[in-house]
């Protein structure tokens, strides 16, 4: 069976990752929360490939969707082998700006929606069936910075709960990461100031999302991986001054 949830597939990253699943011979439950228009446009294209896609609907920072999202998808493709955790929230703040409005977004979507939605991706799993779970993650949780602190503080914590879902979860169930650096630019970004971003990195160059979904399939491959995250940042986290400290609007 090969049957994925990819988490944010009707844009970007996720777009990527859930079209090259279904050109890998993949059936693809496509999220998004208010793209829908998109999400059919992927639901559509991956339809036209010759594999199952549905559209499953729903705000993550709502605590009864990703169990939801789960059933729904689970039920339309006739259960799911692969969860894609890549949906999340990227507001910069730093400590003296924090709000509890801000904090409890990022937690809800980028800690307490994966690990949710992973517990009811474990449970749908049909006996005897294997399974992976791969989050998308950022490469700052190994390069800390006192900017974007919520989200830092999420993603972090999602790092940690890859790697105890791994314990948890295993041996039916592989679960491991992916830490992009610059991919592309972020809504409050020109791209003069993404292009001065991916410069900074060792490689001077941002990785693109068919690398970063290049890199889910690798995973996919690996049968003997687990608890780990591939860091596809071009070396970002290895600058002592990267763009997190430069000024670069992110």
């Amino acid at each position: 069976m090969k049957s994925a949830l990819v988490t944010g597939s009707a844009r970007r990253i996720g777009r990527q990752i859930a079209l090259d699943l279904a050109a890998d011979g993949w059936d693809v439950g496509v999220h998004c929360n208010a793209s829908t228009s998109e999400a059919e446009e992927v639901v559509g294209l991956i339809s036209r490939m010759g594999r199952k896609a549905v559209m499953v609907q729903g705000n993550l920072a709502d605590p009864a969707v990703p169990e939801r999202l789960v059933v729904e998808a689970s039920k339309a493709l006739g259960g799911l082998s692969c969860l894609i955790n890549n949906a999340s929230v990227f507001e910069p703040d730093v400590v003296g700006s924090i709000t509890q409005a801000s904090w409890g977004q990022h937690l809800d979507i980028n800690l307490r929606a994966p690990v949710f939605l992973s517990q009811a991706f474990a449970r749908q799993l049909a006996g005897g069936e294997t399974g992976n779970i791969i989050s998308i993650i950022d490469q700052r949780v190994w390069k800390l910075t006192p900017k974007f602190f919520s989200y830092t503080a999420s993603k972090s914590a999602l790092w940690t709960a890859t790697r105890t879902l791994a314990q948890a979860l295993a041996p039916r169930i592989r679960v491991n990461a992916i830490g992009p650096g610059p991919a592309l630019p972020s809504v409050r970004m020109d791209e003069d100031e993404f292009a001065k971003q991916s410069r900074l990195t060792l490689l001077e160059r941002a990785t693109s999302p068919a690398e970063i979904s290049a890199a889910v399939k690798f995973i996919l491959s690996q049968p003997a991986l687990t608890g780990q995250m591939i860091v596809l940042d071009g070396g970002q986290h290895l600058v002592w001054r990267t763009a997190d400290v430069t000024e670069v609007k992110e």
